[in-house]
């Protein structure tokens, strides 16, 4: 027991080091990852069959009686983080249709459930956290096909239904079946939730393995112009983490509820950016959405860090992480 809790520890500190590896890993070597290529959309549904699992009903009952901070996270997702990706799209890749979408789809998805395990190390509120995200899991297959087939379906013709019923196949339907479980099975879910967390990022690099070694030959073959990607997906990450926060200080909302809503306005989940893209538009769309994958996980955990140590709430204000 002890050895797999120093494993998960391990896991979970060094996350971003771990995506950075395995992508260099599937780049590398894409071949040796064939078998896993398939189960891109498995891994998806198994990180919110888990996200399902692991909800507080009690944390998320006490925020949605006060909902306020939570509907001002949501609401600069979809229009900050939204309006930010759709500028830099144009801006930096306007003769560059496929390369355009992915960039504005990896900011129309749901945000990322490394934006709940950095709020909670930063000492931000992770209820709220976990409540946009829920938020976000339930709007998103409507918002995501709309917003991509407005602002991308200029560039690059996108089929609305097709999009919308992949998202209810991999995101919608595995959230409420571990609601469901959560609820009929109560007890028995209690022993897996201490392990959620660790599965979930395990999932995560079952999709990462698979979304980089599918879209390998079309990272090499457009190497040239990845630089300017990850320029890019930086600015997409930085500038709604930092709006996100500044705006929810200017709007009196609390440290710890302002942290939460930095890492819930940069950090959208572009594994699932890359599947749709891979699997609606081309491997080259998915390309921005791998850069950003890498981006927002490092910089998360950095900025994360930076809280944990420089900026740590007093203990009469941090939060504690119900297990």
């Amino acid at each position: 027991m002890k050895a797999l809790q120093v494993a998960t520890g391990i896991v979970s500190k060094y996350l971003p080091v771990w995506i950075v590896l395995l992508s260099v890993i599937a780049y590398l070597v894409p071949d040796f990852f064939i078998l896993i290529r398939g189960l891109t959309g498995v891994g998806l549904g198994t990180i919110f069959l888990l996200m399902g699992l692991s909800l507080s009903t009690d944390k998320l009952m006490a925020v949605i009686k006060n909902p306020k901070f939570a509907f001002i996270g949501v609401f600069l997702k979809w229009t900050m983080t939204v309006g930010v990706s759709i500028a830099i799209a144009y801006l930096f890749f306007k003769d560059e249709a496929e390369i355009a979408t992915g960039v504005i789809l990896a900011g129309t998805v749901p945000s990322g459930t490394s934006a709940n395990i950095y709020t909670f190390i930063a000492g931000g509120e992770v209820a709220l956290s976990i409540t946009m995200a829920t938020m976000d899991t339930f709007i998103s297959p409507v918002l995501t096909p709309t917003l991509v087939q407005v602002f991308a379906g200029k560039l690059i013709p996108i089929a609305f239904w097709p999009l919308f019923l992949n998202i209810i196949y991999i995101v919608f339907i595995p959230l409420l079946a571990g609601l469901f479980i959560q609820w009929k099975w109560t007890k028995k879910v209690e022993a897996v939730k201490p392990y959620t967390s660790v599965l979930s990022q395990l999932a995560l690099f079952i999709v990462i393995l698979s979304v980089i070694s599918s879209a390998q030959q079309s990272l090499q073959q457009n190497l040239s112009v990845l630089p300017l990607v990850f320029v890019a997906v930086v600015l997409q990450v930085c500038i709604p983490m930092a709006g996100g926060y500044f705006i929810a200080k200017l709007l009196k909302v609390a440290e710890q509820n302002a942290r939460a809503i930095l890492f819930h306005t940069g950090i959208c989940n572009t594994a699932l950016a890359a599947t749709l893209a891979m699997e609606h538009v081309s491997s080259l769309a998915a390309v921005p959405a791998v850069a950003n994958m890498v981006v927002n996980l490092t910089v998360g955990a950095l900025v994360a860090s930076l809280f944990d140590n420089k900026f740590k709430l007093p203990k009469t204000e941090s939060v504690v992480m119900s297990k």
